[in-house]
């Protein structure tokens, strides 16, 4: 029986009037990896701030097995500002954090003495492969100045920061919520890797289906303030959550048809004071109860038109763009066609927002023209959120822009009505902004961008914060949306069922296209990536097999160069074979720091050494041709 590392009793919160969570009962066990999934405002937030300590319930309690330690990481993580990323990694005073914070500073210094008493220190804790991991982990992320001052960091590299600081530390218990926001798909596949292998408990919110799919080995969904367990990943919740509502519904109908009959009898008032008919009276309350339930399917309803779209989109003819002597785009151009469904993918930094901002006019090109065609009609969903005040009532968000919405079907609707198709209840409308959770404010900022009915629409990370059925629902809308989609994500999943071609942002403003989704391009990137292998290969293959033998061209070489080439072929097999063993010892983990030093500054020596008589070896060869 697996071990209880957390538990969670009847567990009640409000803010004033408004009830978050109700009775929520729920257990974490050992080397579980658990999704908590429940749609926007719904607490989950809430409930995963009142597990990790950081708030507490009202009524019920949370229960921590002892010696469990807990890493969490907030949807929106406080930092220290005035500390650098290494600092806010390594925010403990236990003498693990200590010591490696001394040591990358002693570094970074030219005092020696600090320098050997930051190495001593970390040889005597035995703690080279714990800083070793932390820079793997913070390279990943793409933090590679760890002394940066976090202020100067974005939102999305603070994110990542606080994201680094839980893995780093360790726990035995992790959670997240939404761990995958600001980070790129290369990112979310190296994060999805690292908790499927490290059999760590983990419990989390996430929109992210294929990493809820592939990560997960059991999800407790929160519905209508009921909490049902499945044990199994997000295909098996979704195959078992549709079984349970259609059970539940055929329970309802069966209900009605057998409550007819009974209000019948009910009518009548029965004068038998018997046990039989008391019994009977209490099974028609019952009864009744159950016929009234409801099951609401809370799917957003989005149904906008679009503006009538001409035969001209846009075209875009040689754009370039720098900053700071950084090439973001070089002399790009490319033509939008009707009805396309276009992913913009890219590790962070290449230029994916800056080339969004470019085609919406919101930043100018160096170079390159932007031609619009003349009946475009933009609307540009932003990574950064809407900028509106946030003691404004949600209902005058909506009636600033307008106060009669134009659906698909020709018909209109009031700013109320459309609010209510976006799950935003008469109540919830005249709420003010700031008392929203973080993915109602996505959802409201969504709508707003939808009722301009535009033609072409531009969306930077729509998942994030968004709830998956709010997305589910999003995705059917774009499908058949009548006019030009383009898209920035990190969902894997939402950009497979959406676009059918991608440009890769590959860095130093290259571009390229591919005709397909995300899953197709990563099979035949792996492809091209394993062919190049092969081909490097068998080109090294073929060069080792011309070297080792030089007796061939003797009689075009001078006495010399004909020693020469024969020391060179000696000399270089001498080489790779320390090279390898050298290898081979930085790999086996050496704690004596001053032998991982030495052995590395010889690896940098052995590597220019065969830089440097493998061209001579080359020289010599040609002439001997």
């Amino acid at each position: 029986m697996a071990l209880i590392y957390l538990q969670a009793e009847n567990v009640n919160k409000s803010f004033g009037d408004l009830e978050v969570l109700s009775d929520v009962s729920l257990s974490l066990f050992q080397n579980q990896r658990t999704a908590l999934v429940a749609r926007n405002g719904t607490g989950k937030s809430t409930l995963l701030n009142i597990l990790a300590g950081y708030d507490s319930p009202d009524s019920g309690k949370v229960t921590l097995r002892n010696g469990i330690s807990v890493g969490y990481l907030p949807q929106e993580p406080q930092l220290d500002l005035s500390k650098s990323v290494l600092e806010n990694v390594f925010t403990s005073d236990d003498a693990i954090s200590l010591a490696i914070r001394n040591y990358e500073k002693a570094i970074e210094s030219t005092d020696k003495k600090a320098l050997q008493h930051a190495i001593d220190e970390m040889d005597r804790l035995n703690i080279w492969d714990r800083e070793q991991k932390a820079k793997q982990i913070l390279s990943v992320f793409q933090l590679t100045d760890i002394n940066q001052p976090v202020h100067s960091l974005s939102g999305g590299q603070r994110k990542r920061v606080a994201l680094a600081a839980v893995l780093i530390c360790n726990p035995d218990l992790l959670i997240l919520d939404e761990p995958t926001n600001h980070l790129d798909l290369e990112m979310v596949e190296w994060l999805e890797d690292y908790l499927t292998r490290s059999q760590k408990s983990l419990l989390m919110v996430t929109h992210d289906r294929y990493f809820l799919d592939r990560v997960c080995t059991d999800i407790i969904e929160i519905d209508q303030k009921q909490v049902y367990t499945y044990n199994g990943n997000y295909s098996y919740f979704i195959e078992k959550r549709d079984e349970r509502i259609r059970s539940k519904l055929a329970e309802i109908d069966k209900a009605n048809n057998l409550l007819r009959r009974e209000t019948e009898w009910m009518r009548r008032m029965p004068q038998a004071r018997g046990t039989k008919a008391k019994y009977r009276i209490d099974a028609f309350y019952k009864l009744r109860e159950t016929a009234q339930q409801k099951i609401h399917s809370n799917d957003v309803e989005i149904g906008v038109s679009a503006s009538r779209l001409g035969k001209k989109i846009m075209e875009v003819h040689n754009l370039s763009k720098s900053f700071d002597g950084k090439e973001i785009l070089k002399d790009f151009s490319y033509t939008f066609n009707r009805l396309e469904r276009l992913g913009i993918v890219g590790a962070n930094g290449t230029g994916k927002t800056t080339f969004l901002n470019l085609i919406t006019e919101t930043l100018p090109p160096d170079t390159g023209t932007i031609d619009p065609g003349t009946t475009l009609k933009i609307a540009y969903y932003r990574q950064g959120g809407m900028d509106i005040p946030e003691d404004v009532k949600v209902i005058d968000v909506v009636r600033e822009i307008a106060e009669v919405i134009t659906l698909a079907n020709g018909k209109t609707i009031t700013a109320s009505q459309f609010l209510n198709n976006f799950l935003f209840t008469p109540d919830k409308q005249h709420t003010l902004v700031r008392k929203l959770s973080g993915g109602e404010k996505r959802r409201l900022y969504l709508l707003t961008v939808l009722m301009q009915n535009p033609n072409f629409l531009i969306l930077d990370e729509p998942t994030n914060d968004l709830d998956i059925f709010t997305l589910n629902v999003l995705e059917d809308y774009l499908i058949n949306f009548p006019g030009v989609v383009v898209v920035v994500s990190h969902d894997r999943y939402f950009m497979d069922k959406l676009v059918d071609g991608l440009l890769i942002f590959e860095g130093n403003g290259e571009i390229s296209g591919f005709p397909g989704n995300y899953t197709e391009y990563r099979e035949w990137a792996m492809e091209q990536e394993k062919n190049n292998v092969e081909q490097q290969s068998a080109s090294k293959e073929k060069t080792e097999s011309k070297r080792l033998q030089p007796e061939k061209k003797k009689n075009k070489l001078t006495f010399a160069q004909k020693k020469e080439l024969e020391k060179l072929t000696a000399e270089i097999e001498k080489l790779e074979k320390e090279k390898k063993e050298n290898e081979s010892l930085l790999s086996g983990g050496i704690q004596d720091a001053k032998q991982l030093m030495d052995i590395s500054n010889r690896f940098s020596e052995i590597a220019k050494l065969l830089e440097d008589k493998e061209m001579r070896w080359l020289e010599l060869n040609d002439i001997g041709e």
